[in-house]
């Protein structure tokens, strides 16, 4: 029989490998501010995105682009 004083190896890496799920889930997941700050981030980006698409020198280089790649020549 096994000896009281020692850990059956099995049950200890049950037992780590469950302490490091208790751990890896308790901080998993954003807080309510941390998603207020990711969309703030997120709409600013797309602000300046916007901003870029909208100029004269970027319309018509896409303009261009999606010229050339629907261009057919049969």
């Amino acid at each position: 029989m096994m000896n009281e004083n020692k850990t059956n190896p099995v049950r200890r890496v049950m037992r780590r490998l469950a302490g490091r799920l208790r751990r890896a889930g308790a901080d998993a997941g954003m807080t309510t501010a941390e998603y207020a700050v990711g969309t703030v981030a997120a709409v600013a980006f797309a602000a300046v995105l916007y901003k870029v698409i909208r100029t004269p020198a970027v319309q018509s280089a896409l303009s261009a682009i999606i010229t050339s790649a629907l261009h057919v020549s049969l």
